[in-house]
């Protein structure tokens, strides 16, 4: 049916009662009342008059007329139905009603409202005012009567599941993304939580080797939580000394170990434990046994550590590592360990477990994941870390990527296992949460199913005993940097690689023939040269000694003390045939028979090997010592609280001694355990040992007399 007569309704309302009738909206005004009538609607809910009924013949039986009736629905609240004199704000206000229906019914069979331009709108012809009654009701339906129908609020409801499951969906996605590099400025503080330190037998020198104790400790258990910081220094212009421009601003100054002045970047990260408790196993009473005691003692402090570490900007090399800490538990103790080149918290295990220091604070994402994709299920290797992407999960209100990694050379190695969880996010640096578990054992008991090659490796690289380390890292707050890092690029006079090295004709390879490193102290009361001499005089004391080096053996160790005009040597000898021991004495003047004084002597029980082949040309102690109390190379070792005074001579209570470490040694120390087994090492050491009004202090140095090299010094401070 085509109708040409115009209806009084707007064409919005017209849309509406199409939308209220499941019927589509598109068309001019025409098209939408012809598309309601064939609906079903009556000509007066569309604005159109109703006809009056023509009478074909006259009748007897009066008809009942049908009056002319305008039937109009309301979309308002309100009952007043009397023409308004402009109703453009309604049919706007109508319009966007139905814009709002139609972008909710996404899913129904609704099409897309149209909106007409001003000029698309057909002219309203006005209808003479007459009563209004609607067939359906007395009163107008309102919005609030439209959205009770069933049919509608089935609709509404399955578009706003649909709706509230998209943005569920949507905000629990990630974009995949590369971890961001570090910035000048950097810090992430966070908290500390579960944490669980487990070292028994030869692990505890981890602990121990920091805090000297007589008692036979055989399991050490820590307890920790706390806060933490780490952050990336963003050095001033006062760091740039050598530099012709502040071009690499942000970088600081650091010695190495060979006293080169280098640009690095700072990363530090401290720990502030406000609960630390030490739990001490000491080794069974019953004679006989060699077993840890299940009984404990237990002190409870708090403790602080902060660990700095240089990487050179152009090679991306380690400069250096500090460790400084302090602990108050019965009594205080305080620390200051320096290390140069490779080095960290865990020291020797980085050696056999490289990427095992990311345990010690919340993981670096650019270091540990490189440039690889962080998506779900992606994997990847690097640092000895094997991981996986395995989904996505809230901390706090903030997705992350959840990723497990697990060490695979201990594990495949069948050294223990170590495992870590991170969550990580975009525009964040660090981890925003990592969990850590770590179990490493050198007890044949937790290694019942490697191979014997896997044991006899195990065997050689760790110490009896185990190690355990459990913690969870748990961001509190994120600072972010202005510029980025500048790793990979040169600067204005950065040290030459053999700029610091002595150069090769001042290495002696005395273990080709003689029978002890080379002294030549002037500066010490006898060097060894002078010394030596002595054990002529001691006839019977030493004869096994005398033997030895006069067949081949040498002095793999010796140490000096000077004390009131009389320095006491303690060397150690070892012969052709493995067997050493040592030889302590003194001397007051020029050797003989009365400067000379035989002290004490003894066997080593465990063998030691004679390996000439292996022990490399070295510095004689006197060049070593001239490097060593070089203010512009080493300044950090020259005070009160150092081994030299600033006149250039020893503190009267510093020893001097030297090492000769060989492969296959059979005192099995920790640092032998490193040793390239085609190669040695002569390293040079010193130690000092006084009280000062508020500590009882300590310091010891290791030098590598192969290269001149500093290889670390270690500062603690005990109780009086």
């Amino acid at each position: 049916m085509v109708v040409e007569e115009t209806s009084s309704l707007t064409v919005a309302k017209l849309k509406a009662l199409c939308v209220l009738n499941d019927l589509a909206t598109s068309g001019k005004k025409s098209v939408l009342v012809n598309r309601l009538l064939e609906f079903g609607l009556d000509r007066s809910e569309v604005g159109l008059s109703v006809k009056k009924t023509s009478k074909a013949k006259p009748s007897k039986k009066k008809e009942p007329e049908i009056s002319e009736e305008e039937f109009v629905m309301s979309l308002e609240d309100e009952d007043d139905s009397a023409p308004k004199e402009d109703d453009s704000e309604d049919d706007e206000s109508l319009l966007e009603d139905v814009e709002l229906l139609e972008e909710e019914f996404i899913d129904g069979e609704i099409l897309d409202a149209v909106i007409l331009d001003e000029d698309e709108e057909e002219e309203i012809v006005p209808v003479a005012p007459i009563p209004r009654k609607s067939k359906l009701s007395d009163n107008p339906a309102t919005l609030v009567d439209i959205v009770k129908r069933p049919q509608v609020a089935a609709v509404l409801l399955t578009a706003m599941m649909l709706a509230a499951g998209g943005w569920w969906y949507i905000n629990n996605q990630l974009d995949p993304f590369t971890g961001d590099p570090l910035k000048y400025g950097d810090e992430m503080k966070y908290s500390i939580s579960e944490g669980e330190f487990i070292a028994t037998e030869g692990f505890l020198d981890l602990v121990l080797d920091n805090i000297e104790n007589e008692d036979d400790i055989c399991k050490i258990r820590l307890e920790y939580l706390g806060m933490g910081q780490t952050s990336i220094t963003d050095g001033g212009g006062g760091e740039l000394h050598s530099q012709s421009s502040m071009d690499r601003l942000g970088a600081v100054s650091v010695r190495g170990g060979q006293g080169g002045d280098w640009l690095a970047v700072e990363a530090t990260n401290s720990f502030d434990f406000d609960k630390f408790t030490v739990q001490r196993h000491l080794r069974s009473p019953i004679p006989g046994s060699t077993a840890c005691s299940e009984s404990f003692a237990s002190a409870s402090g708090s403790s602080e550590l902060t660990t700095t570490s240089w990487t050179e900007l152009r090679e991306q090399s380690s400069v250096a590592n500090q460790v400084q800490w302090s602990l108050t538990l019965d009594s205080a103790y305080q620390g200051n360990a320096m290390s140069y080149g490779i080095g960290s918290l865990f020291g020797g295990l980085e050696t056999i477990a490289p990427g095992f220091s990311l345990l010690s604070q919340p993981v670096e994402v650019k270091e540990l994941f490189a440039n690889d994709l962080i998506d779900n299920d992606a994997t990847g290797s690097n640092l000895g870390w094997d991981w996986r992407v395995i989904g996505i999960e809230k901390i706090g209100s903030e997705s992350m990527w959840k990723i497990t990694a697990t060490h695979h050379d201990l594990e495949s190695y069948c050294l223990g296992s170590a495992s870590m969880t991170l969550w990580v996010g975009e525009d964040i640096p660090w981890a925003a949460k990592q969990t850590v578990d770590v179990v490493i054992s050198g007890s044949d008991s937790n290694r019942a199913g490697c191979s014997a090659t896997s044991k006899l490796l195990g065997d050689y690289v760790l110490p009896d005993g185990e190690l355990e380390i459990h913690h969870t890292f748990d961001r509190i707050s994120m600072t972010r940097g202005v510029k980025l890092l500048d790793l990979g690029k040169n600067y204005d006079n950065r040290p030459q690689a053999n700029e610091f090295k002595p150069d090769s004709d001042d290495l002696v390879k005395w273990g080709e023939s003689e029978i002890h490193m080379p002294d030549e102290s002037n500066i010490r009361g006898y060097n060894l040269e002078q010394s030596i001499q002595c054990l002529g005089y001691f006839s019977g004391e030493v004869s096994g000694a005398t033997a030895a080096l006069n067949d081949g053996g040498y002095i793999w160790r010796a140490i000096d003390e000077r004390e009131n005009g009389v320095t006491t040597w303690n060397v150690s000898w070892v012969a052709t045939d493995n067997t050493a021991g040592w030889v302590k004495f003194s001397i007051s003047g020029q050797a003989n028979e009365e400067n000379c004084n035989y002290l004490d002597k003894g066997a080593y029980d465990e063998e030691v090997s004679h390996n000439r082949n292996s022990i490399p040309g070295a510095l004689n102690i006197s060049m070593m010592e001239a490097r060593l109390m070089d203010n512009t190379r080493f300044p950090q070792l020259v005070g009160n609280d150092k081994f030299f005074t600033t006149g250039g001579d020893y503190h009267p209570e510093t020893r001097v001694g030297y090492l000769v470490l060989v492969p296959d040694s059979g005192l099995n120390t920790f640092i032998n355990n490193f040793v390239d087994s085609s190669s040695g090492a002569n390293t040079v050491d010193l130690s000092r040992q006084w009280d000062s009004e508020q500590w009882s202090n300590h310091i010891s140095l290791v030098a590598d007399a192969s290269d001149g090299r500093v290889i670390g010094w270690n500062l603690i401070q005990g109780p009086l």
